[in-house]
């Protein structure tokens, strides 16, 4: 006896149109993924080469912020040494030579070098504790060399019964340094304590970006004003031949290649600050809880 082939399960009408529909949208479902990859890819393919010039630009313009930096620091002290006669501390015009050095070197250029370290691309993705105690760590020496020298042109000036505080200048720089100290104090306590809550974190982020960058135009201004106002006061004519600001003699020359350095830097900082393609972007979910010090590992 021939035995028979079991034969395929019968299914109504409906159920294989509804099966036959399933199949179709499981293989369009397939084809769109497959589609939809492909467009990533092709998206990525054309948005990585402006990624990577902007990464170009970011570091040429770093680099050149620390270029500038450096020649703000080698000016201002090759001013003071070789045209002011050097340094002490016992009251005289050496003491008060501490003030612009220790201002250009705090208030300038370790400001903005502190300011930009969360820019640096490599070191997105990273732990950002460690950056974190770089960034305050380099604001709070800025601030204790800003600090030493206001003591410095306080010394001099009360050693020598002279006013304090009555020019522009130094109604500037007070106030640039007495934010400062208020910024650090608030951001210390909003970013790096335990007890901080993310909600205090989210409502201080950006007054501490916005205050940061105001600093920064307060100490350029605070600086250049300064040394316009030391060149009056020490560049002046007079019997025993030396010469008048007026006449652009070799100091005045170096002091002015120094102002225009530090606005130069300034300037320079501000464009990576303002930036928006060079913030760093954020490593972890909105809905995630915030870990302050000591609590971050992802972030």
């Amino acid at each position: 006896m021939q035995q028979g082939r079991t034969a395929p399960p019968s299914c109504s009408t409906s159920d294989c149109f509804t099966l036959n529909r399933l199949a179709a949208a499981a293989g369009g479902s397939e084809a769109a993924r497959q589609l939809q990859k492909q467009e990533v890819s092709s998206h990525s393919l054309l948005t990585e080469p402006p990624r990577m010039s902007s990464v170009l630009i970011f570091y040429l313009s770093y680099l050149l912020s620390l270029a500038l930096g450096l020649a703000c620091v080698v000016c201002v002290c090759v001013w003071n040494s070789q045209w002011r006669c050097g340094f002490a501390w016992d009251g005289s015009a050496l003491e008060f030579n501490w003030h612009p050095v220790l201002m250009v070197t705090g208030l300038v250029v370790l400001y903005g070098f502190g300011a930009v370290v969360y820019r640096i691309p490599l070191t997105w993705g990273q732990n950002k504790l460690p950056w974190k105690l770089l960034h305050a760590a380099l604001m709070l020496l800025s601030l204790i060399l800003a600090i030493v020298g206001l003591c410095a042109v306080f010394d001099f000036h009360n050693a020598f019964k002279g006013p304090n505080l009555y020019s522009l200048h130094s109604w500037i720089g007070i106030a640039a340094v007495a934010l400062f100290a208020m910024q650090w104090v608030v951001g210390f306590a909003g970013f790096l304590l335990p007890c901080s809550p993310p909600t205090l974190r989210k409502l201080l982020k950006p007054v501490h970006v916005w205050l940061g960058g105001s600093i920064l135009l307060l100490t350029v201004a605070a600086c250049i004003s300064g040394i316009n106002e030391k060149l009056f006061f020490v560049l002046k004519a007079n019997i025993s031949g030396a010469q008048a600001y007026s006449s652009l003699p070799p100091e005045a020359v170096l002091a002015n290649v120094l102002g225009a350095l530090i606005v130069a830097f300034g300037l320079v900082v501000l464009k990576i600050l303002l930036n928006s393609e060079w913030q760093r972007p954020d490593s972890r979910p909105e809905n995630m809880t915030y870990a302050p010090l000591l609590q971050e590992e992802n972030e």
